[in-house]
């Protein structure tokens, strides 16, 4: 049996905390001045999930939600925890081609939604995808296209054919007794699939990942521990609720601790700086272009962030330079950073809350508790001696049920011994500290010699003009694979080609000096701020191709 520790479902693990502390805040939105007790809150989940089973919806079955960090996003995750249905999160960004594929691709019979973002209607989009709803009975929804979805929910004041509200599905709760949700509850095998995330499709359709309680709960747990995380802790959550970041590392690592959620409902610098100043928190959460943008801010140094003690960085790779100035300018002195994959719950490694700044902020720190790690070599799959680069793998609790409707992915991802292989290449020193140091696909071949991006990129990003630069290889017939960088600069600041080659001439190896470089504003990201590279290269090979 693999190693974990707390054999609870969420649900179970609300209570239990609801239990251990009533009165303690336990989701608190400064911005709508809303505040729950852990009692109040795990009242409410409660009512939404008696809702959930009188609509009927059953242990196992998936409802989709596609919303950005509302209240009740927060509460739909703990009461899918309570009556057993599986939560797919649903990326915002998403348009409708993606929903469709989604939606089919999950078989949910349930969907929650807002009625829009950022000026995007999904109310339309929807009734595009969906016509046969502005037709259908509310629960009683008939697509030909979607046989599986029969409700739709959404998020508003206003009622819309074909859907419920979220005030129905509350009132529904008086039909089903505490009796029938507690047995529910018990039902419920802490080992059983009960949240599926769809990774962001960097290659191929994106694929839905099956992830348990056992997952979820001990990967959060073990986050809350590497952090410190008590009961006194206010973390203010910034990152978004469909993804691990927001869901795991967010509120379910709070909820083991016991700790205050404070979430922003949508990213906006003033906003995360506003919440952390007004309820003192200890905790911040964010992606690198996260906290650039807060220090950035023309007024940062007008909030008081003397509260700040901890937090993570994560979500792509973590510049030396912004990790330094979160803990100087920020006051974050134990910022932690955590690296993992929804694959595995997520996290995988994390660096320590007392481990020294030079390692906090040139690591990802270590494994987790309960987790194995080792880096193999790409090709022979041998496992390679320390300060040897290779690819990244895992093993333990933490490491999914598998892709759903996908076995093939699944053997491909996961081998015979458990081990899930991440296409994440790094560095592990003998004290089991790994540098993340490039994606296996990313890597560049050129003449027969690999270069890894991310050493060419944390080179140029100690140039003074260059805020921001992104390392890809495009195709060359010669050799190959040359390389190509893609530069943002700072404000106000001009640089030519040929300037930044110089600079690179003499200080590394030949073969790695970019051969192709380009100025932009912005690089194409994911709707989760990750950068997409294979866009770049796209680009880039077209460019190429027209000089």
């Amino acid at each position: 049996m693999i190693a974990h520790t707390m054999d609870v479902t969420l649900g179970q693990l609300l209570e239990q905390i609801a239990e251990r502390q009533p009165d303690h805040d336990a989701v608190v939105y400064p911005d709508r001045g809303l505040r729950y007790s852990y009692n109040v809150f795990n009242q409410l989940c409660r009512e939404t999930a008696k809702g959930l089973m009188k609509l009927g919806i059953k242990k196992g079955e998936h409802i989709a939600i596609w919303a950005t960090n509302c209240p009740e996003w927060v509460t739909t995750q703990f009461a899918t925890g309570k009556m057993g249905a599986v939560l797919v999160t649903v990326n915002t960004s998403y348009r409708v081609t993606e929903l469709e594929y989604l939606l089919k691709q999950s078989d949910s019979t349930t969907l929650i939604l807002m009625e829009s973002y950022r000026g995007t209607s999904y109310i339309d989009m929807l009734y595009e995808i969906v016509p046969e709803l502005k037709k259908a009975e509310p629960g009683k929804l008939q697509s030909k296209k979607f046989p599986y979805l029969k409700n739709v929910i959404v998020l508003g004041e206003r009622r819309y054919p074909g859907m419920f509200m979220w005030s129905d599905i509350l009132k529904l709760k008086e039909e089903v007794s505490d009796a029938e949700l507690d047995k529910r509850m018990a039902s419920l095998d802490p080992d059983d699939v009960i949240n599926m995330q769809y990774t962001s499709g960097t290659t191929g359709f994106p694929k839905g990942v099956m992830l348990s309680h056992i997952n979820l709960v001990n990967n959060a747990a073990n986050i809350a521990e590497c952090m410190k995380l008590t009961a006194k802790d206010r973390m203010c959550i910034p990152v978004p609720f469909f993804h691990c970041f927001g869901s795991v590392l967010g509120t379910l690592t709070c909820v083991t601790a016991g700790a205050t959620m404070v979430p922003v409902q949508e990213f906006d610098a003033k906003q995360v700086l506003m919440a952390v100043q007004k309820e003192k928190c200890t905790a911040l959460h964010g992606v690198p272009t996260m906290f650039i943008a807060e220090l950035n801010d023309p007024d940062f140094d007008k909030y008081d962030l003397s509260s700040l003690r901890t937090g993570i960085m994560a979500g792509s790779v973590c510049p030396i330079e912004v990790m330094k100035a979160v803990v100087e300018k920020m006051g974050a002195r134990e910022i932690t950073i955590v690296y993992g994959q929804t694959e595995s719950s997520p996290g995988i490694t994390q660096t320590r809350t007392d481990d020294p700044l030079e390692i906090r902020v040139s690591t990802v720190g270590r494994a987790l508790p309960n987790v194995e790690v080792k880096i193999v070599d790409p090709v022979t799959k041998k496992e390679v001696s320390h300060g040897k680069r290779g690819e990244l793998c895992t093993r333990g609790y933490h490491v999914m049920k598998g892709y759903y409707k996908n076995p093939k992915a699944t053997a491909e991802a996961i081998d015979e011994e458990g081990w899930l292989h991440t296409g994440d290449l790094a560095i592990m020193d003998e004290n089991g500290y790994c540098d993340i140091v490039g994606r296996l696909k990313d890597m560049i071949i050129r003449g027969g010699e690999n270069i890894y991006p991310r050493e060419i990129e944390e080179f140029l990003y100690q140039h003074p003009k260059i805020l921001d630069a992104q390392v890809i290889g495009i195709p060359d017939e010669k050799y190959g694979e040359q390389v190509m960088a893609w530069i943002k600069l700072k404000k106000g600041q001009t640089a030519t080609a040929e300037e930044i080659r110089n600079y690179c001439l003499g200080k590394i190896a030949s073969y790695k000096v970019p051969r192709f470089i380009e100025f932009c504003e912005e690089y194409p990201m994911t709707a989760s701020g990750k950068i997409q590279k294979f866009k770049l290269r796209e680009l880039g090979r077209k460019l190429v191709k027209h000089h």
